[in-house]
């Protein structure tokens, strides 16, 4: 009765991959600076769909550049100021905050689509920020937000606005030439504001190097997981796996010394209700996505 199909394991996999990565950024941290890190993590990526589509990339059109350009800019945004604020905070932390980009979406879309939440997606955000308040802070339940915990949530907005703009462009694009353009935008652009922002190039480690490469793979093979998976899964089943994603991100922090107090603990479960609860669509729905590509 509860038994997993091939692809609804393959994506509580994703799922768990994806949890493990805040660890390992918050490690890179002490290592290399985020614009470099993000920078290398993307390119490298990007590289790899240009590797995997290469027969595809001759159709390329104007439009789909300057889609995968927008598209790519927010996902910059968004990794770029995650990649920032696990410099000062946990992982555990950073996986929940992050995790609040799904009822973000609706509220996104209200603001500038001019589409009004539902009355589940209004719960999910009565929720998840119920939990934030939580969450956040050096003290979990007083309402104050560090510099790194106000990046992160930053990024979290910069996520949805990712989501928002593939839905805009989806249907008018090949989703293998933009995802390409949109790493590759990602990664460069990362490079160019280094000076800019005064970041350097960090003297080599192997320990910064494996994990921009890792997870650039990793990047790649998440994204055609997920195209293949859901091909066959259902928005909400999906969503309700994805939902695991700062689950399995708060156990491997757990597992590496992140000690979150007790009411943190409740925040980080309300925020993961939230987030079912604004996917929880009785209507039509699209896909749901990772907060990373």
């Amino acid at each position: 009765m509860f038994a997993l199909s091939r692809q609804e394991i393959a994506l509580v996999l994703v799922t768990m991959l994806w949890g493990s990565t805040f660890l390992i950024i918050h490690i890179a941290m002490q290592h290399s600076g985020p614009l470099f890190f993000v920078g290398l993590r993307f390119t490298i990526a990007g590289l790899m769909a240009l590797l995997l589509f290469r027969k595809h990339m001759a159709g390329l059109t104007r439009y789909e550049v300057g889609a995968g350009v927008a598209i790519g800019s927010a996902l910059f945004l968004g990794y770029y100021l995650q990649t920032h604020g696990l410099r000062t905070i946990t992982s555990s932390q950073s996986a929940f905050i992050t995790a609040l980009y799904v009822p973000i979406v609706p509220l996104l879309q209200w603001a500038v689509l001019k589409r009004p939440p539902g009355l589940m997606s209004w719960i999910g955000v009565g929720l998840a920020f119920s939990g934030l308040i939580l969450l956040a802070g050096p003290e979990a339940g007083v309402p104050s937000f560090s510099p790194g915990e106000v990046a992160t949530l930053a990024g979290a907005v910069a996520i949805a606005a990712e989501i928002i703009l593939i839905g805009l462009f989806a249907r008018k694009v090949d989703s293998r030439r933009v995802t390409f353009v949109q790493l590759m935008t990602a990664g460069l652009l990362s490079f160019a504001l280094m000076p800019a922002l005064g970041e350097s190039i960090p003297a080599f480690s192997w320990l910064w190097a494996g994990a921009a490469i890792g997870l650039g793979l990793a990047s790649a093979i998440i994204q055609l997981t997920m195209n293949w998976a859901q091909k066959s899964v259902s928005p909400t089943r999906a969503t309700v796996i994805y939902a695991g994603e700062p689950v399995w991100g708060g156990i491997v922090g757990r597992l590496a010394g992140d000690r979150l107090p007790a009411l943190a603990l409740v925040g980080a479960g309300l925020i993961v209700a939230g987030v079912i609860a604004s996917e929880a669509k009785f209507g039509r729905r699209k896909k749901p996505q990772l907060s990373g590509v």
